[in-house]
């Protein structure tokens, strides 16, 4: 059996994942080293992505059907977190983190794995009446909106956005027609003003304004969007040198060891690792999606196109934000950024991929 396992791992996406850890571990580790606040969030990366790595194996070593059960347990732990979430004091506009001292955690990334599971056992349940098809996508729709309104009260959107895009991806590969796509997109086009003036607070929807003029405040909400951009433009080809940027050692790039990691690397590194963590995230997503497309049954295609949305959200946004493509967010750029609480949530949905992709019929490897 566990020669089996070992087989028809996908150890394209494992590889992936090690090679964007260890670009992240050297972008952690220069954005740390002129400062004595975070100068040792490298060390405790390392400890996290060690102690995640053996889970990962312990998930991926378990047969993945069980995980539709755990997905239910997940899924309602994880509504009980963010309600009580809701009550802690709240850090950077939003009350997304549990203060435990010297780590955050933030139940909304456990949430985005429960959501997957609990949500991809209900789209693949077998029902032949009508009216039981229609209570199964009542049941869906109210396990969409119930973490989507708890994480849009805290407020943190950029996460809220995560499960729209996962959730569009579970649904066209259930089958969703492109028409209703386009009708959805239609909505949120309609809807997008309502947000904006009733959902985001002020600071939110500052960035929209900064986003599509940072200079309307250079020293205030635009400061992070410029030099963001400063910091990938000055980078060029071969980048600055290790330890060298002007950007990231004189403490110009905000928040430099995690949402704005990518800037910190294009700086330093230059244009060739910038397009190399290009390269391994589209290798990544696409070995993802062809895992879900190989997959045995039903909930496991499901459960793997879920976490291929998770990663293709992060990848966009994260990057599209550093470069002023997109306003700016607090998404992660998975692997790279600093944060135990994304890497948790990363490291158990690769462990997901991984054991789907070694219990499917055909080894991929030999087609």
């Amino acid at each position: 059996m566990l020669k089996s396992l070992l087989k028809n791992t996908d150890y394209i996406i494992l590889t992936a994942v090690i090679i964007l850890f260890i670009i992240g571990i050297v972008g952690i580790y220069s954005a740390g080293y002129n400062t004595t606040l975070n100068k040792d969030e490298y060390i405790k990366q390392i400890i996290w992505f060690s102690a995640m790595f053996v889970v990962m194996i312990v998930i991926w070593s378990i047969d993945y059907t069980v995980f539709d059960i755990v997905g239910y347990i997940m899924y309602f732990f994880s509504i009980v977190l963010l309600v009580l979430v809701l009550f802690t004091p709240s850090l950077m506009g939003a009350k997304s983190w549990f203060n435990f001292g010297s780590f955050l955690y933030q139940p909304s990334e456990l949430m985005k794995i429960a959501y997957i599971l609990t949500m991809s056992k209900v789209l693949s349940l077998h029902l032949e009446s009508g009216k039981s098809k229609i209570l199964r996508n009542i049941v869906a729709f109210l396990i969409f909106c119930i973490p989507i309104g708890l994480i849009l009260l805290q407020p943190d959107f950029g996460t809220a956005m995560t499960f729209i895009f996962i959730t569009i991806f579970m649904l066209y590969a259930n089958g969703l027609k492109y028409r209703y796509i386009f009708l959805a997109f239609i909505l949120i086009a309609i809807a997008a003003p309502l947000i904006y003036y009733f959902v985001l607070n002020p600071i939110q929807q500052e960035r929209i304004l900064v986003f599509l003029d940072p200079t309307r405040d250079p020293l205030g909400s635009g400061y992070n969007a410029i030099q963001s951009k400063l910091a990938v433009g000055s980078g060029m080809f071969f980048g600055t040198g290790l330890l060298s940027g002007t950007q990231t050692q004189f403490g110009y790039l905000p928040i430099k060891s995690s949402d704005f990691i990518f800037s910190v690397i294009s700086e330093e590194l230059g244009f060739i690792f910038s397009t190399l963590i290009v390269i391994l995230y589209t290798v990544l997503i696409i070995r993802i999606i062809y895992v879900s497309k190989r997959a045995k049954d039903k909930f496991a295609k499901l459960t793997v196109i879920g976490i291929a949305g998770i990663f293709f959200f992060h990848f966009v946004q994260n990057i599209g934000m550093t470069i002023g493509l997109l306003p700016i967010t607090g998404v992660p750029l998975p692997f790279v950024s600093y944060g135990g609480s994304n890497l948790m949530t990363s490291m158990m949905a690769i462990g997901i991929v991984l054991n789907v992709s070694a219990r499917k019929s055909k080894n991929m490897f030999l087609d």
